[in-house]
């Protein structure tokens, strides 16, 4: 019984392989049968023979166990060269010593945020009339690229404010609907003083976001008439760049080709506004078209063209009429674009602002940085509405 299980097995391994190889195992194999019919055929023969048959079909894959093992074993020894490397950039290290970060940097950033009157809510959160707010949304997005806020509340008395700006390292107007009296004042102020400081050699950059590019506009142009009427409330649009294309220096200049591309595709823009500059007027006021460059427009609901990115020819200050911080940060409106394509732009616009302020030479006493963060204030939840803003950090004296 058993040599007849070998002979079988022996059989069932030739027809695996080539016709020479078979015709030796088909001999093999009646050989083997007639030494097991004989009771006089050794035990041994029968090991010997089943050792080889097991040998035969073992002998491949534990050569190639045996070859992983020893190359497994040779690649953990083996130095990954990666860019940047001491052998590739000449730089010098011990042990597990790291690159000295650049001394030129300031890597505590804070950026002020200037308040807008009201609570956000068109005042179904405070009834305070000198209430004034600013969206949490961009509070997280100067977080999410390694800065601090500290809000700068337009209300309170111009030492205090102008103190406050003296702790920052660059300053962010917001979107909103106040165009006049003392906010209109408190943002020429606040412009005056940028400007005043990058003048004097410190590198203090502004990012203007919707209301705030069109309250520059006004500054800027010497013309509080300068906005138009757009179609372009709650919707996603295309940016498309001017001709020719110039992304140096601006905040686009560290965005991936692909994005770029993406861009003028696919709707990753959130527009949120009634006003806006059209090209034409624009380049037809010599402040504001010396003052300014632009770097793309958009088309409203009608069709209608306006400009909305410009970067400032001598200065660190970009105006967007769009709203980046509202991809990764807001809700309520099903019009927000959330794609990872969507996420990414609101990311590299905070990354290029952040990384401009880094420039900053100001290096405010740690103890009233402190002091003045907006974490020294609470935010309120009111995305329940379904609408407007998810949260927002509201400054009342009530």
């Amino acid at each position: 019984m058993h040599a007849r299980f070998l002979c079988n097995s022996s059989a069932d391994y030739s027809e695996n392989r080539n016709e020479t190889e078979s015709s030796h195992q088909d001999s093999s194999s009646l050989s083997l049968v007639a030494v097991s019919s004989s009771p006089s055929s050794s035990s041994s023969a029968l090991n010997s023979r089943y050792t080889e048959v097991v040998m035969n079909y073992l002998w491949v894959p534990l050569l190639i166990s045996l070859t992983n093992c020893l190359n497994s074993v040779k690649a953990a020894h083996q130095t990954i060269q990666l860019p940047g490397d001491d052998e590739i950039s000449g730089v010098v290290r011990s042990g597990g010593s790291c690159i000295a970060p650049d001394s030129s940097l300031y890597y505590r950033p804070v950026i002020g945020i200037l308040t807008h009157p009201g609570d956000g809510a068109s005042g179904r959160l405070n009834n305070d009339k000198n209430a004034s707010y600013i969206a949490a949304s961009y509070v997280k997005f100067i977080e999410s690229a390694g800065a601090r806020v500290i809000p700068l509340i337009y209300s309170e008395p111009e030492e205090i404010l102008y103190e406050k700006l003296n702790l920052v390292n660059g300053v962010l107007f917001t979107g909103g609907w106040a165009k006049t009296g003392l906010y209109y004042e408190v943002v020429e102020g606040i412009f005056k003083r940028v400007l005043k400081r990058n003048d004097a050699g410190d590198h203090f950059p502004l990012l203007a976001i919707c209301l705030g590019f069109e309250l520059l506009s006004m500054v800027i142009s010497k013309d509080t008439d300068i906005l138009e009427k757009f179609s372009a409330q709650d919707h996603a649009s295309t940016l498309q760049f001017v001709k020719p294309t110039n992304i140096e220096g601006t905040v686009f200049q560290r965005f991936p080709p692909e994005l770029l591309q993406k861009l003028t595709t696919d709707c990753l823009a959130m527009q949120n506004h009634q006003y806006g500059v059209s090209p034409e007027r624009f380049h037809e006021n010599s402040a504001l078209c010396s003052f300014f460059r632009v770097v793309t427009t958009c088309t409203d609901e009608d069709d209608q063209e306006y400009v909305s990115t410009v970067q400032a020819r001598d200065y660190p200050i970009t105006g967007v009429q769009w709203h980046p911080e509202k991809n990764a940060f807001e809700w309520g409106y099903s019009t927000i674009p959330h794609s990872e394509d969507a996420i990414q732009v609101t990311q590299h616009v905070a990354n290029y602002f952040i990384s401009e302020a880094r420039k900053s030479l100001n290096r405010p006493p740690t103890r009233k940085v402190l002091d003045n963060l907006i974490y020294n204030y609470n935010p309120t939840y009111c995305g329940k509405a379904g609408r407007g803003f998810d949260e927002v950090y509201i400054f009342s004296r009530l």
